[in-house]
């Protein structure tokens, strides 16, 4: 009987893989490098990736994470420090197990396009329970409603401004390891930072979740819906709450016009501080920097996502693979910053491998 049972299982969990697109994840890494030993380590990365059934469908999985998971995740914080930058503009650091042991390491996560402390909840949430460290989620100019008193934002953030919140961090916790997790957009900002630093860095390792890669182009590969519906949230978050700020700024009405992500990024390159649409895409575009990157990074990429699609990746591919310290993985399922495994009770897949990938850190150093 316990043998038939093993092979029904057995069926059943073929025809869901089937159905489902589980697979075991692919890994675009330098073999002789010690980022081969960290896969050895992970055993996420020997394993199927198993989405949950229901949510196989990538659009279905988006709206999931974006509609319903966000908003049921209960997290309080435990502190904000509102921060202002040398050119008077105002940023954040938001703050989640602020009272363990000052020498806890300590994560500086970088959120999403239009990301707030409540839409990062459950990736701040599963990276403290998983790893048991503190978490700074450095929040952006513009974002969860902060006061805006200079007329600029930026869609990936600004590098400069991410240097004084780690100072920050650093000065508030002079003991604590400091580690970097960047989710989507915030990918951006983690990579131009980690390049335009390179061994200067104080971050000993980091995790970029569903990047773009190379910022003047990943926007022309977003699905048409969601590149509309993210222009809007645009608008909604940046501009709209803020008129007295750009009231300078004759340039607003033209970005106002635009319908796409792509056509907001060639428009509103005044709103970041720039001069020309080339010193833009110089000063933010993480792949001019890229292979300046010196500390162990992980890249994850599903290769269904439908806002930072797949084909980002490919030119990429043959410079990641003569890199020792890069390793990108790919799944064939997870959407967008989604990967949610289980039946009844989902959890993230992505969530647990940053974290089991950081902690690795700590034990080869």
């Amino acid at each position: 009987m316990n043998i038939m049972i093993k092979k029904l299982n057995f069926v059943i969990e073929n025809v869901l893989d089937q159905l489902t697109g589980a697979e075991r994840p692919k890994l675009y890494f330098k073999p002789q490098s010690s980022s081969a030993r960290i896969i050895e380590q992970l055993d996420q990365l020997q394993n199927k990736y198993r989405p949950t059934p229901w949510l196989a469908n990538t659009h279905i999985h988006l709206l999931y994470f974006d509609l319903i998971r966000k908003r049921t995740i209960q997290l309080e914080y435990d502190k904000v420090d509102q921060l202002t930058m040398q050119d008077g503009g105002v940023t954040a650091v938001v703050w989640f197990g602020y009272d363990l042991p000052k020498d806890t390491p300590t994560i500086v996560l970088m959120h999403t396009i239009t990301g707030s402390p409540e839409s990062m909840r459950e990736l701040v949430k599963d990276l403290n329970q998983y790893t048991g460290w503190r978490i700074a989620l450095c929040i952006r100019r513009g974002h969860a409603k902060l006061p805006m008193p200079v007329p600029k934002i930026n869609l990936f953030g600004s590098t400069a401004d991410l240097k004084e919140q780690i100072e920050f961090i650093q000065t508030t916790f002079p003991k604590s390891d400091l580690y970097g997790v960047g989710s989507s957009a915030g990918t951006g900002l983690l990579v131009r930072y980690l390049g335009e630093e390179g061994e200067q860095t104080p971050l000993k390792a980091a995790f970029a979740l569903c990047p773009g890669y190379n910022t003047e182009t990943g926007f022309n590969l977003v699905h048409p819906f969601y590149s509309k519906v993210m222009t809007k949230k645009l608008f909604k978050a940046f501009i709209h709450p803020y008129k007295t700020t750009w009231a300078s700024l004759s340039d607003v009405a033209h970005v106002l016009h635009t319908t796409n992500l792509q056509d907001f990024q060639s428009r509103y390159y005044h709103l970041a501080g720039y001069e020309s649409l080339e010193s833009y895409h110089k000063a933010v575009n993480p792949v001019y920097v890229f292979e300046n990157v010196k500390i162990p990074l992980m890249i994850l990429n599903a290769e269904d996502d439908p806002v930072c699609h797949i084909q980002n990746l490919e030119p990429y591919k043959d410079m990641i693979q003569n890199m020792d310290n890069i390793v990108v993985v790919t799944t064939k399922k997870g959407s967008h910053c989604g990967f949610y495994e289980g039946t009844r009770s989902t959890h993230s897949w992505a969530n647990k491998l940053m974290a089991e990938f950081l902690l690795t850190q700590t034990k080869t150093r």
